[in-house]
C-alpha cells in the first residue's frame, strides 16, 4: 500500500481582522488558534487551501 504524502501547516498569525472566507479556509483545516498545526494530505484541494491563507499559515513538507 502507498503511502499518502502530507504536508504540515501551522497557524502563526491570528486571523483577527481576516475575510471571512480565509477564516472558513482556515477552519476548514481545522487551524482555529495562533500556533495550531495539522497534518493535511497533499493534494490539489489542500495545496488551493494553503494559497488562500499562504500569508497567515507555515507549510512544512
Amino acid at each position: 500500500m502507498a503511502k499518502v504524502k502530507t504536508v504540515k501547516i501551522t497557524l502563526v498569525k491570528s486571523l483577527i481582522g481576516c475575510k471571512k472566507d480565509q477564516i472558513a479556509t482556515a477552519e476548514a483545516l481545522g487551524l482555529k488558534k495562533v500556533n495550531d498545526a495539522t497534518e493535511q494530505p497533499d493534494n490539489a484541494c489542500t495545496q488551493g487551501k494553503i494559497k488562500k491563507i499562504i500569508h497567515l499559515i507555515k507549510v512544512e513538507k
